[in-house]
Order: structure tokens, then sequence, then C-alpha cells
């Protein structure tokens, strides 16, 4: 596998470290600066005394020992880097390509309790009635306390048509409302679309995966065979992220020429995302870009360059705040380091690392307050002025949020039910009209 940058909606905080002590000592006499060595040695001692002489001897073998550190080192970066060993490393690379076995959530650990960031559409999770911010606090009886997102997934997966008990709490639930679902084969269809009121096309990107800009051209054209479009809806809304090549293609389809984003590693050293193609799917029509709360990362990409470059209005309510990508480091045995080794940035500049992007009309639609980034342990920071001008302003938002929301499972809404894009089309028609007038 090639290592390559991905940038993952699925937010996670995984316990992890660095490990073998033993690791080439000798060896590492010619690579390794003095103080490092220094404590190389001190790790090999340690390594040594417990697999020597704790209790259990099956508990201390080499491999137990060495994953257990190295996932310990990285779970005291941040909350996006991880150690994935080799059959979550397979999984990872099943997921990009868009098809699994499951019941179809996002998650994410927050206080130790296992959390939904986004049911993934038209799963048997969506369609139970599974919302964003729901805490998992059973699978199959056992409780969820502690629990990483690896163990969840190992016992959320599993092969289609069994059934995967689990029990929620939500605020308002008085108790935890238990749920069986039964698994399916979750074929991640990322992009949908359909004609609203025969002229206006309305797109949704739930991910970022391989095939998803290509799935938007599609889309788009055959939208066009249907109709003469006089306006676009891009509905991000619950979009995780995914791929950073992919976001980078999407806002290409729109952003005419100049930066689409860039990024900055530990040095200070940037990377600049072009827009590069020539021959545009998206026309010259109003352009209305959805977010909401559970917009992360890759979504945040594309939307950040609509508002940059003044492309699109971006509507719906603040996102979700990730702004850091993460490079995957295979390693021989199959599995891998996921490790946060830039920060990007929107065209203009802004850093939306635990703030998100505010949306040119802001409108909140009823849901629960959803999961930020800042408010994941050991998120990276924003900058000190962003993080003291948000923070009562956020804890405001969410009294009002929590008034307003119902606490009863909401159904799946069609775009035409759906009151953000009836707002949405009636925007591009008043777009219309003062266009019209001299």
């Amino acid at each position: 596998m090639k290592k390559g940058i991905k940038i993952f909606a699925i937010v996670v905080v995984i316990s992890i470290s660095i490990g073998y002590g033993v690791y080439a000592f000798n060896r590492a006499v010619n690579i390794f600066p003095e103080e490092d060595l220094k404590y190389f040695k001190i790790f090999s001692q340690a390594f040594q005394i417990v697999k020597s002489n704790y209790v259990e001897a099956e508990e201390a073998t080499s491999k137990k020992l060495i994953y257990n550190a190295i996932k310990g080192m990285l779970e005291n970066l941040d909350a996006h880097s991880g150690f994935m060993e080799p059959e979550a490393t397979k999984e990872m690379e099943v997921e990009t390509k868009g098809q699994f076995g499951g019941i179809g959530i996002e998650i994410t650990v927050k206080d130790g309790i296992l959390t939904v960031v986004a049911p993934i559409d038209d799963t048997p999770a969506y369609k139970a009635g599974i919302l964003a911010n729901d805490q998992i606090v059973k699978i199959n009886g056992k409780f969820t306390k502690g629990m990483t997102v690896q163990d969840a997934v190992k016992l959320l997966r599993g092969e289609p048509k069994t059934s995967v008990t689990i029990h929620i709490m939500r605020e308002g639930f008085k108790e935890p409302k238990e749920i069986t679902l039964v698994r399916d084969i979750i074929k991640i269809r990322t992009v949908k679309y359909q004609l609203l009121e025969d002229k206006f096309a309305y797109i949704r990107v739930t991910q970022f995966q391989e095939q998803t800009t290509n799935d938007f051209r599609k889309a788009l054209e055959d939208l066009k065979g249907k109709a003469e479009i006089k306006g676009l809806i891009l509905d991000l809304r619950n979009n995780p992220g995914g791929l950073l090549d992919q976001a980078v293609k999407l806002a290409d389809e729109f952003v005419k020429d100049g930066i689409i984003v860039y990024t900055k590693d530990r040095a200070g050293k940037g990377a600049k995302f072009m827009a590069t193609n020539k021959e545009k799917s998206v026309g010259n029509y109003p352009i209305i870009c959805l977010v909401n709360g559970g917009s992360a990362s890759a979504s945040e990409i594309v939307a950040g360059a609509l508002q940059d470059h003044k492309i699109a209005v971006i509507m719906g309510s603040q996102t979700f705040g990730k702004a850091s990508v993460q490079t995957l480091f295979p390693l021989e045995d199959g599995s891998s380091l996921r490790l946060t080794t830039a920060r990007y940035y929107t065209p203009s500049g802004k850093l939306i690392q635990a703030k998100g992007i505010t949306p040119d009309i802001e409108y909140k639609d009823g849901t629960v307050h959803m999961i930020k980034e800042k408010d994941l342990p050991k998120h990276l920071a924003g900058t000190d002025e962003d993080d003291a001008k948000d923070t009562q302003k956020e804890d405001k938002d969410k009294d009002k949020e929590k008034k307003r929301d119902p606490h009863g499972f909401k159904a799946p809404k069609s775009p035409e039910e759906d009151e953000l894009v009836k707002k949405a089309v009636e925007l591009i028609k008043s777009w219309d009209i003062f266009k019209s007038r001299k």
C-alpha cells in the first residue's frame, strides 16, 4: 500500500504509543540522536522486565507489548493520530473503496463513550433513526465505556443478515433505548441527486471516496440531460470527510482558477492545491452549499473553497472544524500509523481548526448540538484568539439547540420535505428575481 494523505470524517480517539525498545538497538546507534538512544534503552529495559516477569505470560507476548506501546504513544498526540493493526488497516482500505458489511455509522469516542458522528445514508442505522450525537452505551450487552473505536467496529461489523443489538442514549431519554439492527452490505453511494421543480439540481455528497468526483460529474450530466439547470444545491450536511484528493477534485469542478486549499507542516512548509481542471462540469448559475455540524474535514475543504472564491452561498450551521491532514505510514507487518502531519487552510488563509466554517446564512434546523472538533480530547488547537472568541457563543448556541430538539427519532427526509433545502430553493428563486431588476 502506498503512503498517501487521507482525511478521515470518522473522528477517532485511539489509545496508542511506540514500541520495541529491542528495536535493532545496535544499528540505531548510528541513526538516532543521543537523547533518543537514552530513552530507547529505558524502554528496552522496561520491555524485558515486563516480558520476563509479568504473571500472565499470554498477556506479555512481544507482539502485544509492542502494539500496546505504539498505541500508547500515539494516544497522547492528538484525536486523529492512531495505530492500526493489520486487520484495521485492511478495513480502512475497504472503507475507502466504498463497500463493507455492517450497520452504517461513523463513530468517535467522547468522554470514554462511543458516540455517533453521523449515520450513513440508506443503511440499517440510518433507517432505524440513529442520529448524530447518539451515545452507544452497549453493543450486544457489552458496555462500551473505555472501548476503542477499533474494538467497537469489530463488534458492529459482521456477515450480512446477522443481527447486532445496541443500546443508545440520547439527551431527553430517561434510559438507554435498545435497538436490534440486521447487518447488511454497506455500499456507500456517496453521491445522490435529483431535479427539484424541474430546474434546480440537488446533489448530496455523503462522503469523499475514490469515485466521488466522477459520480458527481455523472450526476450533474444526467440532470443536465433532463432540464436546463437554473441553480445547484450542493448538500454536504453530515458529510464526515474522506479522501483529500477527492475533496480537491470536487472543488476543482467549481473553482475557475487559484488555490483550492493549502497545507503547512511542522516546519511551516506548505503544499498548495490549485485549480487545474479546465473543463468544469458546473455551469454559470446560482449555487448554494448546505453544511452543518456534521460537515467535517474534506467537506470543509470544499465549502471553504466555494466560500472564499465567492462561488456559492454557504447556508446552514457552523461546521465541525477539523482542519488537519493525516498521512498513512505503512509498517512492514501490514499495520500502519495514521499520523497528523499538517494543518490545512482555506484559499484566503483561514485556519478553521477547532472553529469550523461560519455559514453566510445561518440556519438551525432543530437538531441537537453536534460534536465539534473542539469537543474532542487532545484536539489540535486553532488560534488562541479564535478559541477565546467562540467559547461563550458556542455555549449559548448549545442551550438554544437543546431547547429546540424534540428528543425523538426523526424519520429520514426527502429533499422536498427538508426545510433547509426548501429555503435554498426559495433563495435561488429570489436570486433570479433580483437579477432581473435593473
